[in-house]
């Protein structure tokens, strides 16, 4: 690749997936000038959007403009024809929809967009990038919050952290989405960054079953104050690294969002849950993917290797997967929450 790929005039722009990220992401793009060539899987969706300039199903009040966009179902189509990829496909449909990619991304610049992994190896989506598709994490950079779609798509202010291998790529990203309506943080914490956006939807699913069962805010306080704490002990136990800075939006930022907001899926998932869904019904009833139903598997196995003490994750763990009953785990949780 290119190593000055950021300096080419016409920089060809993609954005693959077809959801409420995506949707937010090419308005975003749309909105600072660019040309977008957009990856939807649902040829209908592409009729929609070029006929009444909105998605049918997601973010549907959000302008999207026909003459600034090239849409295609064809994935091959759309990689060949861009410099730069921006992946916002939810992560359990991630590797179905990549397996269809014929073309090749070595001389492509990916930016993940994703919060989660790959099974059944674990893999977050810049570690599959590296592993499987043999990219070099030069070519890898990865956007993360504190941000929702919902919010970012109506305008209203965000704000974005770009991460990649080097702190000059990652100040090039900034420059590529900051507008006026959002502001951008570089950073070259990849592995930190990635692993705080899949745990953050697991404390949120938490937060959300402890509302569900009707525990208040003094209690939410204090179980997201662990989580926080459970974050920092899983990151410095599988990869210690002394310039993190927790405390920043990416991490601590993102968290209280995703635990605290009325967008926030994941916290959707968790309530019904508490209520007493069943995860199948809870997931029928969403139209959007609740990603920390699948991360706390993952981040389950992974900190078994690294003996991590995670209560929290446990008992997440325990209800989601292991059938217990919401209200006899977080009634064991309660006491060991400091």
């Amino acid at each position: 690749m290119d190593a000055n790929i950021f300096d080419r005039e016409n920089l060809r722009i993609a954005v693959i997936g077809g959801g409420s990220w995506a949707t937010a992401l090419v308005k975003l793009m749309q909105y600072k000038g660019n040309h977008v060539s957009w990856y939807l899987r649902n040829p209908d969706v592409i009729a929609h959007i070029q006929k009444y300039r909105h998605h049918c199903s997601y973010l549907s009040s959000v302008y999207l403009d026909p003459n600034q966009l090239t849409m295609s179902s064809s994935m091959d189509e759309v990689v060949a024809s861009s410099d730069i990829l921006i992946f916002a496909i939810p992560s359990a449909y991630f590797e179905a929809e990549i397996s269809q990619l014929t073309h090749s991304l070595k001389d492509k610049f990916l930016i993940s967009a994703i919060k989660g992994f790959v099974t059944p190896d674990y893999l977050t989506i810049a570690e599959y990038f590296n592993r499987v598709c043999q990219i070099p994490y030069d070519q890898i950079g990865i956007i993360s919050g504190p941000s929702h779609a919902e919010e970012m798509g109506m305008q209203r202010l965000s704000y974005l952290t770009l991460t990649s291998k080097y702190q000059s790529v990652a100040e090039r990203l900034c420059d590529m989405f900051r507008c006026d309506y959002v502001n951008t943080i570089p950073g070259t914490d990849i592995y930190g960054v990635e692993y705080a956006a899949a745990l953050k939807n697991v404390y949120a699913v938490a937060t959300g079953i402890a509302h569900g069962l009707g525990y208040g805010d003094n209690f939410t306080a204090v179980l997201i104050t662990s989580a926080f704490n459970e974050l920092i002990s899983f990151l410095d136990a599988t990869y210690p690294d002394s310039s993190r800075v927790t405390s920043r939006s990416a991490y601590l930022g993102d968290l209280l969002v995703t635990c605290y907001s009325q967008f926030s899926r994941n916290r959707t998932f968790g309530s019904m849950i508490g209520k007493g869904y069943s995860v199948v019904a809870a997931q029928s009833e969403m139209n959007m993917v609740a990603e920390g139903h699948y991360a706390v598997k993952a981040i389950y196995k992974i900190k078994q290797r690294y003996s991590v003490s995670m209560p929290i994750v446990d008992a997440v763990y325990a209800i989601l997967y292991e059938h217990r009953y919401a209200v006899r785990v977080f009634g064991n949780l309660c006491r060991e929450l400091q």
